[in-house]
């Protein structure tokens, strides 16, 4: 049986409204008694996900764990203790910033403790609503960082195309980087060897727990390392076309109709009945 899953939570475990279904509550809370453990994993902040970590029953508790960032940090519930945070040069993320001043991007910088948004627009104000915490900044560089970890830095655009052009005219400054996209608006940058995968491979040898024996779920291009690198990797039904054949289980509902309960109860709940 597994014994981990990694779960990403936009657009997989949260529903477009921000909410999440009872059945995915019911599943996940129906894992502890059978000593499974439930590990969201997010590009965003570990402090913006205490209201599903509430909702879930895992808030403040001891062995539980939170992958965010993209891997970029890993915190054990209880009083968020940090167990493993690795940011981007200095230099790398500054650069990637005043870059971004000359494209039609938002730019999300991401600090230990805060994310700055850079031309902070209201299409991304809807979007970011009730999801995390920001600053709006008007800097022309992040010299005002540099004495913090800047553990990724964001392009923010609608046209995915768009995005793709843009990773390319920074190419010469991503060779320490790890370059994913999420959300079909996000195009991110982290420390090289930072994602998902690798956060999944270092929680499980924290916990002694066999690759194997992990199951990660998700639904875009930053969720694929964890998805590639689990025992068990499923994407849900809204998962982006191009990475389902990669996925060894595609669920028949989406984020909003509980495909995260149903891949747990399908290879779970019922083995352990």
């Amino acid at each position: 049986m597994y014994k981990l899953i990694i779960c990403d939570l936009d657009e997989t475990l949260i529903c477009l409204d921000r909410t999440l279904t009872q059945r995915n509550i019911d599943a996940i809370k129906a894992l502890r008694p059978l000593g499974v453990k439930f590990v969201p994993a997010t590009g965003r902040p570990y402090s913006s996900v205490q209201g599903t970590l509430r909702d879930l029953g895992l808030y403040d508790q001891e062995d539980e764990y939170v992958v965010s960032y993209n891997g970029g940090a890993i915190t054990e519930n209880k009083g968020n203790k940090l167990l493993y945070y690795q940011g981007l040069p200095f230099d790398t993320a500054n650069e990637l910033y005043k870059r971004a001043l000359d494209y039609d991007v938002c730019i999300h910088v991401y600090a230990a403790d805060m994310v700055y948004l850079y031309r902070y627009c209201h299409n991304e104000k809807q979007y970011l609503n009730n999801r995390m915490e920001v600053t709006e900044i008007h800097d022309q560089d992040l010299e005002f960082l540099r004495s913090q970890k800047i553990v990724k830095i964001l392009y923010t655009n609608p046209d995915y195309a768009y995005l793709e052009q843009l990773e390319k005219q920074v190419s010469d400054l991503t060779g320490q980087c790890d370059v994913s996209y999420s959300s079909n608006r996000y195009l991110e940058f982290n420390h090289k060897g930072v994602n998902k995968g690798e956060g999944l491979r270092r929680l499980a040898g924290l916990l002694n727990i066999d690759i194997k024996d992990t199951m990660a779920i998700g639904d875009n291009i930053n969720d694929l390392t964890m998805i590639q690198a689990a025992g068990l990797g499923v994407g849900v039904a809204n998962t982006v076309e191009n990475m389902k054949p990669l996925c060894d289980f595609i669920t028949e509902g989406d984020c909003d109709h509980s495909g995260v309960a149903e891949a747990i109860e399908k290879f779970v709940l019922q083995a352990a009945q």
